[in-house]
């Protein structure tokens, strides 16, 4: 895999306001990157950084290999981007915005029929090509908003919020053809939609009030979630380390003083050697509570 955005120690501050602090990841090709969080985590300012549409308060991109801010134009050829509102003009048809945006990517014939013809295709716009933007429902206008981000065919893909607004058939297609660039590509998509990371996304962060609180591969979100959780009360500080200890025992998060919250493999039961281990200790075992962990549990968690 080739090592196609470097994004190191990125800032960016409104005023007195940071709204992003400190954050860096790399994408390769072949993944597909999902950026979640709440509205106003910060999202689209990182969206806009990596696109060159804002420069960063302090920190440096490389896309490609290039510099976003000192090499500019050979940073962004190697990128395609779709805002959260895509950047149509409507009283064009199909086929001649995604000429024009061929066009401004330096695309001429016979390069530029192939490249809207193959653009069209993989976006299901191919019955569409000759009617007005315009006359075309918000999933189609998604679509061509998809089109034009890849019709230059980029190395690096960037889709701000493409769901929203969408129906749930519109959404599944859209998921679908997302899951399919990043086989060719590298791909960020920013959604506050958990269910969407994990339908389309290789790999998750998760932006919390500006700063990178979680950065996970799918499968090892999965693992989480496939991790159950004991929520367990005592009467006295117990000792965390001869808890660990215990067989099946993942991790243990300490919320006070008296309370714990211990994760476990699905395979494993350490619930009875947990409670002989506090009894015997006496530490006082209050309660011993089991939980299993959802993507909206984990999401919580480190937003917390």
């Amino acid at each position: 895999m080739g090592l196609l955005i470097a994004a190191e120690h990125l800032y960016q501050h409104y005023g007195r306001y940071c709204a992003v602090q400190d954050v860096s990841f790399t994408l390769e090709k072949g993944q597909v990157l999902g950026f979640l969080g709440a509205n106003g985590a910060g999202k689209t300012s990182i969206m806009q950084m990596l696109s060159g549409n804002l420069a960063a308060t302090s920190g440096q991109i490389r896309i490609n290999g290039f510099d976003i801010q000192k090499q500019a134009k050979l940073a962004k050829a190697c990128l395609g981007y779709l805002p959260d509102t895509p950047p149509l003009y409507r009283e064009l048809t199909v086929d001649e915005f995604l000429a024009y945006c061929g066009r401004l990517h330096g695309l001429n014939q016979p390069a530029l029929s192939k490249a809207v013809s193959l653009a069209k295709d993989r976006c299901g716009l191919t019955d569409v090509g000759k009617r007005l933007i315009a006359n075309l429902s918000k999933g189609y206008q998604q679509r061509i908003g998809i089109a034009q981000a890849i019709v230059h065919n980029p190395a690096v893909i960037i889709l701000d919020e493409p769901t929203v607004g969408l129906d749930p058939l519109q959404i599944r297609s859209i998921r679908a053809l997302i899951r399919e660039l990043g086989n060719d590509h590298g791909v960020i998509l920013s959604t506050h939609i958990l269910s969407e990371v994990q339908e389309s996304c290789s790999h998750v962060q998760i932006i919390h009030q500006g700063q990178l609180v979680m950065s996970e591969s799918i499968a090892g979100l999965n693992a989480r979630m496939d991790t159950s959780v004991l929520l367990v009360t005592t009467q006295r500080q117990a000792d965390v380390a001869c808890l660990k200890a215990i067989p099946g025992v993942v991790d243990i998060d300490c919320l006070d003083a008296q309370r714990l919250r211990i994760s476990h493999s699905l395979s494993a039961n350490p619930g009875p050697a947990i409670a002989e281990t506090i009894i015997a200790a006496g530490w006082g075992l209050q309660e011993i509570t089991p939980i299993k962990q959802s993507i909206e549990d984990i999401f919580i968690r480190v937003t917390n």
